[in-house]
Order: structure tokens, then C-alpha cells, then sequence
């Protein structure tokens, strides 16, 4: 008996165009976070590139990519890695809407990018770990 995981065929990372997709969406994303008052101090000014490049490679291995995040960092533990920062709702809806603007300069299919969506609306709200200003 085989018990190899099967993969599927076309999952969505690969449906939506893989890597280029996600460098495309995240440097995008952080154009926008870049001159965002709020934002910007949360990102490591030594590390900029870093920042990019571990956020392009959770959201390609989420969506059916490369293991290369959890090879490189381990476990996400995305509220754990977020824990340090003031992440109140205006922080999230800041994050958002550099986001929005990111997926919609994507050329998605409306399914694939409502899918997407979600489950960045769904993070967002999950990594609030304040109500203070």
C-alpha cells in the first residue's frame, strides 16, 4: 500500500502562475508598506529584503509550493512571530489594504482571487493581538 501524500495536479500555486505570482503580489504588497507610517516600522530596516523574501515564501508554500519556508524557519507560528508587534485593528486594516491593492494587480481569475483573498482577510483578523491605539 502507498501512502505517499498525493499532491494534486494543478494546485494553486501553480494555477495561478507559481513563484513569479508570488514575488509579483509581495513586492507589490510591500511597495505600499514601505510608506505606511504604521507599517513600515514593524519591518526590520536592516532586513527589508529578508521581510520580502520570508513573506514570498510562506504564501508560495501555503498554496501548494516550495517547502522552503518551514526547511529554512520551521513551524510558521505566525501569532508567535507577530507577538512582538502592536497589531491593533488599524495595523491589520493598513495591512489589508496595501494587500488589495497588491491582489488586485495580480491578473487572477475572479475564483482564484476571491480564494486568495479569503485567506488573507482570514489571517489578517487572526494576527490582532491588541485594541489599543
Amino acid at each position: 500500500m502507498d501512502l505517499t501524500p498525493k499532491v494534486p495536479e494543478n494546485p494553486f500555486y501553480e494555477q495561478v502562475g507559481g513563484h513569479e505570482t508570488f514575488v509579483a503580489l509581495v513586492e507589490r504588497f510591500y511597495e505600499g508598506v514601505e510608506t505606511d507610517p504604521v507599517l513600515k516600522p514593524m519591518y526590520p530596516a536592516d532586513d527589508w529584503d529578508g521581510a520580502v523574501r520570508r513573506l514570498t515564501m510562506f504564501l508560495e508554500q501555503y498554496w501548494g509550493g516550495p517547502g522552503t519556508y518551514s526547511a529554512e524557519r520551521g513551524h510558521p507560528r505566525l501569532r508567535m512571530r507577530h507577538n512582538p508587534f502592536k497589531v491593533n485593528p488599524d495595523a491589520r486594516d493598513r495591512w489589508l489594504a496595501h494587500m488589495r491593492v497588491a491582489v488586485d494587480s495580480l491578473s487572477l481569475a475572479p475564483a482564484d482571487r476571491e480564494l486568495l483573498w479569503d485567506y488573507l482577510e482570514r489571517a489578517a483578523h487572526a494576527m490582532v493581538n491588541t485594541f489599543e491605539d
